[in-house]
């Protein structure tokens, strides 16, 4: 009979046990299956030794400042030695505070969870998932869920990834691998990116409060941000606080005394037209998207400027780019108000109304509107209404009431500006100003705009006579000079200034003060292939046609050229092409490809040496001299002014033996300029961002640029004393001026 009773409770023990053997069984099959990849695919150990993520690509100066990134993630990846003890103790302490004790899963969380969370349904007790846990979600993100059955799939998925994780990277790897890869709002990614964005400071450097307001964050990057929702941020910051006061990493006292502090932001979102060099920025973007596409990857696949962490160094110096800048602004704001002044009351295109109808017509908006199907009449209106809209002001960006015809017509009155400055000896870009603000002005003015010479084309002619061993002291009558061309048309140049008509000039003199006369006269003797040979060889590139007007700066050049050209001077007669990349890196620190300049044998030693001396004597008797009486530059400086036709460009080029430097400023449109000499002259326009940049660059002792004299060759074989010279007479030029 007993017997009898204890059946029925044996059969439910044996079936108990058979239920959990079973389901036992049947989880580690189901887990096995789930690690084979039965229910879909997981990361490989090649793509667990090689996550992918979005890391934007770096640009480095010269001086090993990062001042550009290209991204479709603002994310730059750091090392664990990059990172503070307060970023990193934040972390633990908020999110995983056995994070150094388990090996990916926290079972004890785990336990938590499911009693406290899912069995009492305490809203507070805390997740479940470590650091790890999250950086394998956030390495290989979750699909859609479309049944409990895909969860629970995905959870055991992550398990699993979070183990091989921790078997394939130190705790330390894994954690900064975490904090590379979180994104905290305001397009940052990664904790690089966000101690830059909301702090302005770097990852080693972030306090104990900063850290804790980004760990904040990641709870909900928009319901904890401290720009949209302060007082959320604040009130989570506290709770991290906390956090790390319970787990010891910080005493009682000093939470008290962080928690009553503000959050201090220095929020900025990294923007391409924001920082240093953003034209520069922008050319090398276009540059490296060539790069890219004829340069692969270990796959195969070419490089994606975008998503593959490129570290690009480049040529640029911060420091020198900074003065650049400066010079520019300090400059053109007190210009511009002349500007004002000077076309007070009156349209400064004048007759050429076309001028306003063709930037109408180009607006992104005239175009948006037609492409919507507007008629004219119907654009026009909208153009002629007041709206509120920024402008561009030297004071800053300013919110106004205008209607987008008259924001047009503002815009236009504006001077802009190319500058660049380059290494002689290396071809090393060290400055590039595109322009006046890159929001508002988005063509660049060194590399794409070509625009007149006017007499900074001069000593091509000149560096002609030098190279057929004429002295720079021989004397010219300074008298009218007729070329007749080949279709029988004589063209006879005068000079801007007469105080010098009809005397003898040396061509040291007739350069240093533009004399035309003079270039017509070495025009005729030499022809304009010549010339055209010679800019060709000094890396003049744009289109120039060989005719006598030549001589006298009408090609459309650009500052990029002028620049490097001029450096051959200064190079002792060796054009190095100007370069800007000195190598890129992959996201990995190795080299894939390093850059060297174009180098070739324009001139003669004594050549180069003897514009120079030219050159020098434009700015201590010439048309250059405001370097010394107005910017107190004394030692030896090469240069050359230009100015073109109606005073639309004003231009101004600088040398001395480690820098050359090239100015030009001018409005958009050529009929849009100064009515006088005076005020469109390149000494007036151009000349004082030299003088002030260099004031600058001299001042900066960390730079260490050499101050002295050019160095002489040690033959020579045409005078340039012109002491000694003093004799010569033009007879010496038999009967050319016949």
């Amino acid at each position: 009979m007993s017997e009898q009773k204890k059946s029925p409770y044996r059969k439910i023990i044996l079936l108990l046990w058979l239920i959990l053997v079973v389901g036992g069984l049947g989880s580690i099959w189901f887990i096995i299956a789930i690690a084979n990849g039965t229910f879909g695919e997981l990361p490989s150990f090649e793509e667990l030794e090689n996550p992918k993520s979005f890391v934007a690509s770096e640009v480095y100066s010269s001086d090993d400042v990062l001042f550009g990134k290209y991204y479709v993630q603002n994310r730059s990846n750091v090392k664990y030695e990059e990172l503070s003890p307060n970023i990193v103790n934040a972390l633990i302490a908020t999110e995983d505070i056995r994070y150094f004790d388990h090996s990916g899963i926290d079972l004890k969380g785990l336990f938590r969870v499911f009693f406290k969370t899912i069995l009492l349904r305490q809203k507070g007790a805390g997740g479940g998932s470590t650091i790890t846990q999250q950086l394998a979600k956030n390495l290989f993100p979750r699909q859609r869920f479309s049944n409990p059955f895909d969860i629970i799939v995905t959870k055991i998925k992550e398990w699993i990834t979070a183990i091989k994780l921790e078997r394939n990277y130190t705790k330390n790897e894994v954690l900064t691998m975490y904090l590379n890869t979180v994104e905290f709002g305001g397009n940052s990614f990664g904790i690089k990116s966000a101690a830059k964005t909301f702090f302005n400071t770097t990852p080693a450097n972030l306090k104990i409060q900063e850290a804790a307001v980004l760990v904040g964050v990641l709870k909900g990057t928009t319901l904890y941000s401290p720009r949209r929702n302060p007082e959320r941020s604040l009130k989570r910051r506290n709770i991290v606080l906390s956090q790390m006061k319970r787990n010891k990493f910080i005493s009682d006292s000093l939470y008290d005394t962080l928690r009553k502090a503000p959050i201090e932001l220095h929020y900025q979102i990294e923007d391409h037209n924001q920082g240093l060099a953003p034209y520069f920025r922008e050319i090398l973007r276009e540059k490296l998207h060539h790069w890219c596409k004829s340069n692969a990857k270990a796959d195969g696949t070419p490089y994606d400027l975008y998503r593959d962490g490129l570290k690009i160094y480049t040529t640029i110096d911060s420091r020198m780019q900074h003065y650049a800048e400066n010079a520019v602004k300090e400059h053109l704001t007190e210009l511009q108000k002349e500007f004002f002044k000077h076309w007070k009351g009156k349209e400064p295109w004048g007759p050429h109304k076309e001028v306003i109808d063709l930037a109408y017509k180009r607006s992104k908006r005239y175009n948006n509107l037609k492409a919507k199907g507007l008629s004219a009449d119907s654009i026009r209106k909208i153009f002629a209404k007041p709206i509120k809209m920024k402008i561009f002001t030297w004071k800053g960006e300013v919110d106004t009431v205008m209607s987008p015809l008259d924001s047009i017509k503002y815009h236009k009155h504006f001077l802009l500006t190319g500058m660049m400055s380059m290494e002689p000896q290396t071809g090393h870009v060290k400055a590039w100003v595109g322009g006046i603000n890159h929001k508002f002005f988005k063509y660049d003015h060194v590399f794409r705009g070509r625009r007149q010479v006017g007499s900074t084309f001069k000593p091509f002619l000149y560096t002609v006579a030098i190279d057929n061993k004429i002295s720079p002291c021989s004397k010219v009558p300074n008298i009218p000079v007729t070329i007749i061309d080949e279709l029988g048309r004589e063209w006879t140049p005068e000079n801007s200034d007469t105080n010098w008509n009809g005397k003898m000039l040396t061509l040291k003199f007739a350069m240093a003060n533009s004399i035309n006369r003079i270039s017509a006269y070495l025009m005729k003797r030499f022809g304009p292939e010549s010339v055209v040979n010679i800019a060709r060889k000094m890396g003049i590139t744009s289109p120039m046609i060989a005719v006598p007007a030549i001589c006298l700066g009408t090609p459309d050049l650009t500052v990029y050229e002028l620049a490097g050209a001029y450096s051959t001077f200064a190079n002792k007669g060796v054009w190095m092409e100007p370069i800007f990349i000195t190598r890129i890196e992959d996201k990995n620190g190795n080299v894939v490809e390093e850059f060297v300049p174009k180098r070739v044998d324009a001139l003669s030693e004594e050549t180069a040496y003897g514009m120079i001396e030219m050159l020098k004597y434009v700015v201590r008797r010439g048309t250059g001299g405001r370097v010394r009486y107005r910017y107190h530059l004394n030692n030896p400086i090469a240069g050359k002014t230009g100015t073109t036709q109606n005073q639309s460009d004003g231009w101004f080029i600088g040398v001395t033996p480690e820098l050359v430097t090239t100015t030009w400023v001018g409005c958009e449109d050529r009929s849009v300029h100064f009515r006088t000499i005076k005020w469109g002259q390149g000494a007036t326009m151009a000349l004082p961002i030299f003088g002030k940049y260099m004031q600058q660059v001299y001042a900066d002792s960390t730079l260490n640029i050499y101050q002295g004299d050019f160095e002489k060759p040690a033959r020579l074989t045409i005078e340039f004393d012109c002491d000694k010279y003093e004799n010569q007479t033009p007879d010496d030029f038999g009967d050319e001026f016949d």
